[in-house]
C-alpha cells in the first residue's frame, strides 16, 4: 500500500474523510498550507487555478515563479497522470499573486474524494478567495469541436450523487456548513468576464456557457453512456472537477470552471472517436497560449476583495512611512 485508499466509489470508509491530520482533514490541509506559507513569503495569493491534463504549461504566465514540488508538501498525494506535474506554483499573473496547481488527483486513481479536494482546501488556507478549475474534456455534440472552451454554468456530478463525495462522513464547520447549496456554484459573474474577455484575447477558443458532466474513469465512455449524458443536459464529459467544485463552495470560494474541449465523445456506433489520452494532451498543449491569455486577462480584471483592499492599504502605509523616514533623514 502507498497510502492510498482504494475502492474509492463505494459510500463505505473510503468515501469518507478521516479525523485528526487524516486524509483531507482541516489539519492536514492547514499542514501543508503553513509549510508553504513558511518557505513563500509575500501576500498570499488571493487567485488559484487549478491545471488540467496538458494544461501545466499555463503556469509560463506566472513572474516570479517559485515552485513546490507535491512530493515535498505534508500530506499531499502524488500526481500519478500524464500532463500532471505535480507542482504547486505561486506567482503573479495580471498584477495578482496567484497559486497555481500543476496537476491534480482523481478517482480513477486510487484516491478518495478527500484527497481529490485536498489541495482546494489547501489553496483556501493559503489565503485564495477565487478559483479557477480548468479541465481537458470531450464534446458532447458538434456544437462543441477540439479547440472550443466551455464556461461552465452548472455541473452534473455523478459520483456525487451517490454519496462519493469530498462532504461524506463528519462535516468539520472550520471548511464549511454541513450543506452548502450548490445550484449557484459557478460565480455568474466570473462567467460573464470570462466570456467577454475570451471573445476580445483569445477569439480562437469560441467559448461559450454549457454543462460539463463528471464521471469516475478511467475508461473513456461508451456511445449509450455518451448519449445518455446529452440526454441529461450535459455539453461536455471528463474525470475530474466535480468533487473540486463541490469543495470549493463548501469553504466559500468564488468559481470558476473551464472546460477545453480536446476531443469528440463517442456518440456513434458507426465512427467512433480514436482520441487516446496523447491525442488530449496534445490538443490541450495547442490551446495552452490562448488559455494563457484568457487567465492573464481575467487576473487583471477580478475586483479586489476586502483583505486586498485592507492588504493595498496596508503597504501603502508602509511606503509612505518609509518615505518620510528617508526625508527626516536627509533633513537631519
Amino acid at each position: 500500500m502507498d497510502g492510498r485508499l482504494q475502492n474509492t466509489c463505494r459510500t463505505g470508509p473510503a468515501c469518507l474523510p478521516l479525523g485528526g491530520a487524516g486524509v483531507g482533514s482541516y489539519e492536514a490541509c492547514a499542514a501543508a498550507a503553513a509549510w508553504v506559507m513558511a518557505r513563500a513569503g509575500g501576500p498570499p495569493p488571493r487567485l488559484a487555478v487549478v491545471c488540467g491534463s496538458g494544461l501545466g504549461e499555463l503556469a509560463e504566465a506566472l513572474s516570479e515563479p517559485q515552485a513546490f514540488d507535491y512530493a515535498d508538501l505534508p500530506h499531499f498525494p502524488r500526481s500519478t497522470v500524464a500532463g500532471h506535474a505535480g507542482r504547486l506554483v505561486l506567482g503573479w499573473l495580471g498584477g495578482r499573486r496567484c497559486a497555481l496547481l500543476q496537476g491534480r488527483f482523481h478517482l480513477y486513481e486510487g484516491y478518495s474524494p478527500a484527497q481529490v479536494a485536498m489541495p482546494v482546501r489547501t489553496l483556501r488556507l493559503l489565503g485564495a478567495r477565487t478559483l479557477v478549475l480548468t479541465n481537458a474534456a470531450g464534446g458532447l455534440g458538434p456544437e462543441l469541436a477540439p479547440g472550443d472552451l466551455l464556461v461552465l454554468r452548472d455541473h452534473l456530478n455523478l459520483p456525487g450523487l451517490a454519496a462519493c463525495s469530498p462532504l461524506a462522513g463528519p462535516n468539520d464547520e472550520r471548511f464549511g456548513p454541513r450543506f452548502p447549496a450548490m445550484a449557484d456554484a459557478y460565480d455568474a459573474g466570473l462567467r460573464a468576464l470570462a466570456l467577454e474577455l475570451a471573445a476580445r484575447v483569445a477569439p480562437e477558443l469560441r467559448a461559450r456557457e454549457g454543462v460539463y458532466c463528471g464521471v469516475g474513469g478511467p475508461s473513456y465512455e461508451t456511445v449509450a453512456e455518451c448519449r445518455f449524458l446529452k440526454l441529461a443536459g450535459a455539453d461536455a464529459v471528463g474525470m475530474s472537477t466535480v468533487h473540486e467544485a463541490v469543495a470549493a463552495r463548501h469553504c466559500g470560494l468564488r468559481l470558476l470552471g473551464l472546460s477545453l474541449i480536446t476531443n469528440a465523445a463517442a456518440l456513434d456506433y458507426e465512427r467512433p472517436p480514436a482520441a487516446g489520452h496523447a491525442e488530449v494532451l496534445a490538443a490541450a498543449r495547442r490551446a495552452a497560449r490562448a488559455l494563457r491569455a484568457l487567465l492573464a486577462a481575467l487576473a487583471r480584471r477580478l475586483p479586489p476583495d476586502d483583505e486586498e483592499e485592507e492588504e493595498a492599504e496596508g503597504r501603502r502605509g508602509e511606503e509612505e512611512e518609509e518615505e518620510g523616514d528617508g526625508a527626516r533623514r536627509q533633513a537631519a
